[in-house]
């Protein structure tokens, strides 16, 4: 019987620091890989942050709506069209834009993304806000995002100095009776949540009472979903567009993956880490085996066949690409806990 011998591992230890230069190499290629990978994966988690907090089983927008960044308005109206369709439980209408904040510490004017919902709805699904629905009602009051930029002020440490914290939204002065935090994304630098009515006082004849940003549509249990789906798109004029909520985030990761420049960026570099990965461990082989070719041809002559000859090959990049991810993915996890911490930093 032959006994097989580890041919492609011996192969690559005998030169002890080239396998290393190769290990190292790859390495490096799969943290350009990881990193692009994680940074895409974080535009995607924070475009979605305010998806994943809005309580609705169907999602109502305007046709021309693209994001959160490329809003359109549609009439009020079809969430109460919605409403008489049989399954659907509650609608509520959620108000979006930015507004111009001014820290109260140095007084420089920022732009917040500001959401106003219905306190009677709380279509926000967050209990820091649901605790606050009668504070919401009250004429010219607001929340703040405790994950904003610091650039908006130490807000969350004054608001625990002094619960009567006040400051201006629009040129107008609001009072901040609430922490809550939700975070910042690639186009969003932090929120402020106040009530549909407070939202429209602070845009005045700005803003049109009655048209919408996002409808939230909650169904009945027990219900048949994609038929309710099916109905209301079928049902409802064609100027609303109308999506699960899975389909709502989607088609917000979409619009960053394919119409802004970030998400090719992104993807461009984890190609261009796949690349020099594979170039490294090509030039390592082909040195490899031309270092080799009379050990091969002895081998030949013994009679082994190519495709032997081929399989030692490929184990041995197999054995490079394995031993080289463990020290790249080691590498990555640390970078992405320094990241972190200096984006925390920031906040």
């Amino acid at each position: 019987m032959r006994r097989n011998i580890p041919l492609a591992w011996r192969q690559l230890t005998h030169e002890r620091s080239r396998m290393l230069v190769a290990i190292a190499g790859i390495a490096f290629a799969d943290v350009l890989m990881f990193l692009q990978m994680g940074f895409r994966s974080a535009l995607f988690n924070g475009a979605v942050q305010l998806h994943t907090i809005l309580d609705g089983d169907i999602f109502l927008v305007s046709e021309r709506y693209k994001s959160l960044i490329a809003l359109d308005k549609f009439t009020e109206r079809r969430l109460y069209q919605a409403l008489g369709y049989v399954g659907v439980k509650s609608v509520s209408p959620v108000y979006l834009s930015p507004v111009q904040w001014k820290n109260p510490v140095n007084k420089q004017v920022w732009n917040l993304y500001a959401i106003g919902i219905n306190p009677d709805d709380m279509v926000i699904n967050l209990s820091s806000v649901q605790e606050k629905r009668e504070k919401l009602r009250q004429p010219d009051t607001v929340m703040f995002d405790a994950g904003a930029r610091k650039e908006f002020g130490p807000i969350s440490k004054l608001f625990q100095q002094d619960a009567a914290l006040k400051t201006e939204v629009e040129n107008r002065s609001v009072d901040v009776v609430g922490i809550f935090k939700l975070g910042t994304s690639f186009g969003i630098n932090g929120h402020l949540i106040t009530s549909d009515l407070n939202f429209l006082r602070l845009f005045g004849q700005r803003r049109q009472r009655g048209l919408i940003d996002i409808g939230a549509v909650k169904l009945e249990s027990g219900v048949n979903t994609a038929q309710i789906l099916k109905n209301l798109r079928s049902g409802l004029p064609n100027d609303v567009r109308v999506m699960t909520k899975q389909e709502f985030m989607e088609q917000e990761k979409n619009f960053w993956n394919t119409s802004t420049p970030v998400g090719y960026v992104f993807d461009l570099g984890a190609v261009i880490g796949f690349i020099v990965g594979a170039v490294i461990v090509y030039q390592i082989l082909f040195s490899d085996v031309s270092d080799h070719l009379a050990e091969y041809a002895t081998l030949k002559a013994m009679g082994f066949r190519d495709r032997y000859l081929l399989f030692v090959v490929f184990q041995e990049a197999l054995i490079l690409a394995a031993m080289g991810f463990v020290p790249g993915f080691s590498i990555s996890l640390v970078f992405y806990q320094v990241t972190r911490q200096q984006y925390l930093r920031q906040l």
